[in-house]
């Protein structure tokens, strides 16, 4: 099965800049969470989306380049792959203008039952949705 990404696009803006005028690290990490939650969001029914939710069991960033004020940057993510409770969600963060990555992550989360807050198998209904044959 492969992967169905989805992307959307973002413009940097002042509350994205650190000290060192480039965008700061820790707004990278929220962008790779943002994406996810859009990505899952978008993909699964009102249903699903009440009966589980995600824990991140940990984060990857690789930091290529720097984005600056105004850059319009886009945000790309897929699932990568899944077995038992665990997922791993890759996101790439891409220079619109001459499309170069200027950081990756992987990330690896845990579905959990949102009632009792305990890890949940990943069945086909919840991942039929982010792969096509």
């Amino acid at each position: 099965m492969t992967p169905i990404p989805f992307q959307y696009e973002i413009e940097v803006q002042p509350e994205h800049i650190d000290d060192l005028k480039h965008v700061n690290n820790v707004t990278y990490l929220q962008w790779v969470q943002d994406v996810g939650e859009k990505h899952w969001n978008l993909k699964t029914s009102e249903e699903l989306r009440e009966k589980y939710g995600w824990v991140v069991l940990n984060h990857f960033i690789e930091y290529k380049s720097p984005a600056f004020l105004n850059e319009k940057l886009i945000l790309k993510t897929w699932i990568q792959s899944h077995e038992g409770v665990k997922s791993e969600r890759r996101v790439e963060v891409i220079r619109k203008k001459d499309n170069k990555i200027i950081a990756q992550a992987k990330t690896l989360w845990c579905l959990i039952e949102k009632q009792s807050h305990r890890p949940a198998r990943i069945t086909p209904e919840i991942t039929e949705p982010f792969f096509e044959d």
